[in-house]
């Protein structure tokens, strides 16, 4: 947006951030939060705090400072705007989701090399855990974290008995690392990379942690957790999801959906073609008593399959094949020739099939849902399929009721497509990225006052969508 355009919408970014910023105990704090929302959404590449400084004709200090050194919580900044946005969207979903920071140094909290998807490899970069509310017309960010990786953590480190105090760490051991890298030309050549004593490797990270400042609270644990204590915030901020959806790096998780029957919370996620389960009629029965010993508890007579398994038994044994569902129309400017006279240029379409299954795993047989008769909890498996294809191509469960209608389950399994957008702009116009800064609280305050930013511009839109600097 240039300068004209938001001295358009002054008064209303100026309501608009009287809201967000009422809890800033200052009026200078306040004054600076709309600064920064201002250098956000200027036109201009990057969205650090010189550039924006620059344009704003202000000295960079005044929002370094405010993002690193102010006395504000950041907490409850993203409380009005989680309940704004909940308002304003009115979401048919929650989508959960995670996206990498590509960074160049080590300093910056809790980058390190992994794998994200946003670049599909492994990378130094930093990732965030986020949730979403997400509708046919528009879609926000409710709720941000900051993976901390096990080499930011030293309780992930090893003692002398190869133990480590972080529960949900994974044991580090030498095996872990790769017994080569790659070239310039991409072929492998052998490496050693030397392995820091255990005590090293502690005060290293601890210095690390105190560098990027922190808190000690904040310790390795995976992305669903991290998800499922996002929810549990925003649900003592009094708000819930009507339904959730995440891709298959969470579905796939056992504990992550059990977390989420547990709260309550209805779901269509994706899963992996390895996820395993038992049909949906399939029953435990009894096993006969040895004569010592407690009493077996009844089993499933066949060993649970892969639902990819499931899905070509099914075909296969003459079921219904998959139906054509159309779940929505293309976005105007996005209209492609599909090639199928089936699927016309200006929808979406895809052939799918669904089932009644029982996920099985140990976690699951452990829970509370599967009771003293050892009945493995039921629910749907949804399966696009397309009909030049030898297998499927995606897989999705859901625990809605048995007499929900495909092309119903089909929507919500696609309604994460919303999110890109928010992700896309939030990167491309309003610079989630570009925050140069290496403290753990001054990520947290930038991620926040972009999605404040994308906030605004979506009531714009929704008020008025032809208002110029926001197609």
């Amino acid at each position: 947006m240039d300068e004209r355009g938001l001295a358009r919408v002054r008064a209303q970014l100026e309501g608009f951030a009287a809201v967000v910023f009422a809890g800033l105990p200052r009026s200078d704090q306040r004054a600076t939060g709309l600064r920064y929302l201002r250098g956000l959404m200027l036109d201009g590449r990057r969205k650090s705090m010189q550039p924006m400084a620059e344009r704003l004709g202000v000295d960079h200090q005044q929002l370094q400072q405010f993002l690193t050194s102010s006395t504000w919580e950041v907490a409850g900044v993203r409380r009005r705007l989680a309940t704004a946005a909940i308002e304003l969207v009115d979401p048919q979903v929650w989508v959960v989701d995670d996206t990498g920071f590509p960074k160049d140094g080590k300093a910056s909290a809790c980058v390190a090399r992994q794998y994200t998807g946003t670049l599909g490899k492994v990378a130094n970069c930093q990732i965030a855990v986020s949730v979403h509310a997400a509708a046919s017309a528009a879609s926000a960010v409710l709720d941000w974290r900051l993976f901390v990786p096990e080499s930011w953590d030293e309780t992930c480190v090893p003692d002398q008995e190869g133990e480590v105090a972080n529960p949900h760490a994974h044991r580090l051991r030498q095996s872990r690392q790769s017994a080569y890298t790659l070239d310039e030309a991409g072929a492998k050549k052998p490496h050693v990379r030397r392995q820091l004593p255990g005590q090293e490797q502690v005060a290293l990270i601890r210095d690390r942690r105190a560098a990027a400042r922190l808190p000690d609270t904040e310790r390795y644990r995976p992305k669903w957790l991290m998800a499922l204590e996002m929810l549990d915030e925003l649900g003592g901020w009094g708000l819930r999801p009507p339904l959730l959806t995440a891709d298959a790096g969470y579905g796939q998780v056992a504990e992550f959906r059990l977390g989420l029957t547990e709260r309550g919370i209805g779901y269509v996620v994706a899963t992996t073609s390895s996820t395993t389960a038992q049909p949906g009629d399939a029953a435990p029965v009894p096993v006969p008593y040895p004569g010592v010993g407690k009493y077996p508890q009844p089993k499933y007579p066949d060993p649970a399959r892969t639902v990819k398994d499931l899905a070509l038994r099914h075909v296969s044994s003459g079921a219904d094949t998959a139906h054509l569902v159309r779940w929505r129309h293309r976005l105007p400017g996005s209209l492609a020739t599909t090639g199928d006279p089936d699927r016309p240029a200006d929808e979406l379409a895809g052939h799918f099939f669904a089932l009644r299954i029982r996920p099985a795993g140990r976690a699951i047989q452990r829970s509370t849902h599967c009771g003293p008769d050892r009945v493995l909890p039921e629910c749907w498996l949804l399966v696009e399929w397309p009909p030049t294809a030898d297998e499927p191509s995606d897989y999705w469960l859901s625990d809605l009721p048995p007499d929900t209608p495909l092309a119903e389950l089909v929507r919500l399994a696609k309604s994460r497509w919303r999110i890109e957008h928010d992700y896309r702009e939030l990167k491309q116009a309003l610079g989630l990225d570009h925050f140069e800064g290496r403290s753990w609280i001054g990520w947290h305050r930038h991620v926040t006052l972009a999605a404040a930013a994308q906030l605004f511009l979506t009531q714009l839109r929704l008020e008025n969508p032809k208002a110029q600097g926001q197609d």
